[in-house]
């Protein structure tokens, strides 16, 4: 398993890039994906220490985020990671009490490369990302991105 993400929930993308830029000083952002199959859109920042992160923002008011966001819960959201074999590191975490939220769907950030959730005993969520060699692409953009 390699470390992508963590994921953070956010109203809406342009607000989740306001406070990142004023509180972490996130200034790389990926372009905006709209994710249907997973009812969210996301975009991915980096910050200068070179973590990312990935906003997530309600597709609309069923998305499975949108609950969280109204309770204003579970706001850091989870810790992705990259795997060359989602199978076979989903039944390791499911052995060691891991608990899958959901099947396995494509993500349209990933081109579409499989993604799952679950939630681990320590009671945080781990996704899965079934793209071993994934990069994400960052432009540099402080004036274009602030609002």
């Amino acid at each position: 398993m390699k470390f992508d993400h963590m994921g953070v929930i956010t109203a809406t993308l342009a607000e989740g890039r306001r406070e990142m830029i004023a509180c972490l000083g996130i200034r790389e952002w990926t372009q905006e994906f709209t994710d249907t199959v997973n009812q969210v859109h996301v975009q991915f920042g980096r910050d200068a220490s070179g973590i990312c992160y990935e906003l997530l923002a309600p597709l609309h008011e069923q998305s499975p985020i949108a609950n969280a966001l109204r309770k204003r819960s579970n706001i850091l959201n989870h810790v992705a990671y990259l795997v060359s074999d989602l199978a076979a590191e989903a039944e390791r975490l499911q052995s060691a009490g891991a608990v899958p939220t959901g099947e396995p769907k494509p993500a349209i950030a990933y081109q579409n490369r499989r993604i799952q959730f679950f939630l681990t005993p320590l009671r945080f969520i781990v996704e899965l990302i079934e793209a071993p060699e994934h990069q994400h692409v960052y432009v540099d953009s402080d004036a274009d991105r602030n609002s």
